[in-house]
């Protein structure tokens, strides 16, 4: 786990010095025309080139070198027929399982593997993986940084002032894409079109990219939480129409005939990619967090809402009147983990650090106070550091001070039981990957899933898995996806 902070105010820092810079015309690349821009092309480049560095510090790569070959060599085909083709792109495929995919300005393009598990053939990938480099070409993102950019840093500096607390942990389990995509619904139809025309030039069919709004219609409608992908994109509906619409219309444009979908080549490259939460990377069970990779564990308060960042792991009420954060220090000694900690936060200190010793680990607890001079309210936050593995872990345990006392025992019970993780059977635990079948006989997508020993209440997530519906008829000789450890 990494701490953004410390990456966010040179980010704002530049965006004030674009502002101060003022306005420039520059043409467009895609449209030709002239438009106002707070950003020149090396600018565009240097935020990219700052910024991948934090995403691929939060989510990590996913270590796949098939996928990982797949996305670069498709990527740099796609790069090549685009209206910036001079620009130098760069194609990760991260490590969540959250169903996104984003660009950053400058050429830089992320996949998560959430998103690969649900793409069922090549047509589909190639349709987003255009629709991304389109708002790269198009340069949606030097429009839009200013206010995302800003908008980022009020959200996480927020902390100290809103009035829900529960609402900020829910808000922070999708900040990073948030940052990222959330373009005007201008800009992502016209990242369609330029998916649609990318996607036709490198032979795939495009009207696949028009069925792929379907799967994320069905998975947001039937997964609380997912996906941050389409939030301020058009309806998936609407979007099909479209889509399929223009889809005909390139491909009559280019003379094709035969248009790649390369539907088992691609569930072949796939078979065996991580789906979902990988527990290796922290869970819950019976109130207990659990991290088998850096082998901790602590008691979460009963009835709490976890979310599981990369960068953090937050616990909430349902009444949003507390947060307990969780992270890891950047520095390397409890000493200056505290006085930076009191510093970087301005907190006022209630009572004088204290040394403290969590089941045979030394550590600090602090009591401070953060006050917010806009309606000069006050937060109280309880704060543990504790050194384990040669890191400094740290707990905030905060509230309003009127509520404090009465979510203290939590916290404290919550940080006081942080603890080496020895059993082997908490360890020991593996993620549910793809599994990719052949069909052995005609049914329905729900007969042939009960046959491969899929459990009922399943089905209808593996449909959309698939791409398909229970009812669908499938053929022997098939490929489908199942999940399995």
């Amino acid at each position: 786990m990494r701490n953004l902070l410390k990456t966010i105010a040179p980010r704002v820092m530049i965006t004030l010095s674009l502002l101060i810079i003022g306005l420039s015309c520059a043409i467009n690349p895609v449209t030709g025309k002239k438009e106002l821009m707070l950003m020149s092309e090396q600018q565009e480049i240097a935020l990219g080139v700052q910024s991948d560095p934090e995403v691929v510090a939060s989510f990590g790569l996913y270590e796949s070198p098939a996928i990982q070959a797949f996305i670069t060599e498709k990527g740099s085909q796609m790069a090549a027929v685009s209206h910036r083709s001079e620009l130098e792109y760069h194609f990760k495929v991260l490590d969540s399982p959250v169903v996104n995919a984003f660009a950053l300005p400058g050429g830089f393009v992320y996949f998560t593997r959430g998103i690969m598990a649900y793409f069922s053939n090549e047509a589909e990938f190639a349709g987003v993986l255009g629709h991304e480099i389109g708002h790269i070409t198009a340069r949606h993102g030097a429009r839009q940084q200013t206010t995302q950019i800003l908008g980022q840093a009020g959200m996480i500096f927020g902390l100290i002032i809103s009035k829900d607390f529960a609402q900020f942990a829910d808000v922070a389990s999708q900040a990073l894409g948030i940052l990222f995509l959330k373009f005007s619904r201008e800009h992502e139809t016209e990242s369609d079109r330029l998916g649609v025309e990318y996607s036709t030039k490198i032979g795939y069919d495009a009207r696949e990219m028009a069925g792929f709004f379907q799967t994320i219609k069905r998975l947001s409608g039937d997964q609380e939480g997912i996906p941050t992908f389409m939030s301020t994109h058009p309806d998936p509906i609407d979007r099909y129409n479209t889509v399929g619409k223009l889809a005909a219309d390139w491909q009559q444009k280019t003379g094709g005939t035969n248009f790649k979908i390369n539907r088992d080549t691609y569930l072949r490259m796939i078979d065996g990619i991580v789906y979902g939460e990988d527990p290796r990377q922290g869970y819950v069970e019976n109130n207990v967090f659990y991290h088998p990779e850096l082998r901790f564990q602590f008691p979460v308060p009963s009835a709490w809402k976890v979310q599981n960042l990369p960068t953090q792991v937050q616990m909430a009420p349902s009444d949003g009147k507390a947060l307990i954060l969780f992270n890891l220090a950047q520095e390397k000694d409890l000493r200056s983990a505290a006085d930076a900690t009191v510093t970087k936060d301005s907190l006022r200190q209630v009572e004088p650090a204290q040394a403290i010793t969590v089941h045979g680990l030394s550590g600090v607890s602090i009591l401070a106070d953060q006050v917010n001079p806009q309606d000069n309210t006050t937060i109280r936050l309880q704060i543990y550091l504790i050194q384990y593995n040669n890191m400094i872990y740290r707990f905030y345990g905060m509230a309003y001070l009127a509520d404090f006392n009465n979510y203290r025992p939590a916290f404290l019970n919550t940080m006081q039981q942080f603890r080496a993780l020895t059993d082997q059977s908490k360890i020991n635990v593996t993620p549910e990957k793809i599994k990719v079948r052949q069909v052995t006989a005609n049914g329905t997508l729900a007969s042939v899933l009960r046959n491969f020993n899929m459990p009922e209440n399943r089905l209808a997530e593996l449909a959309i898995i698939n791409g398909m519906e229970v009812t669908t008829q499938v053929q022997k000789g098939m490929l489908i996806k199942t999940v399995s450890k």
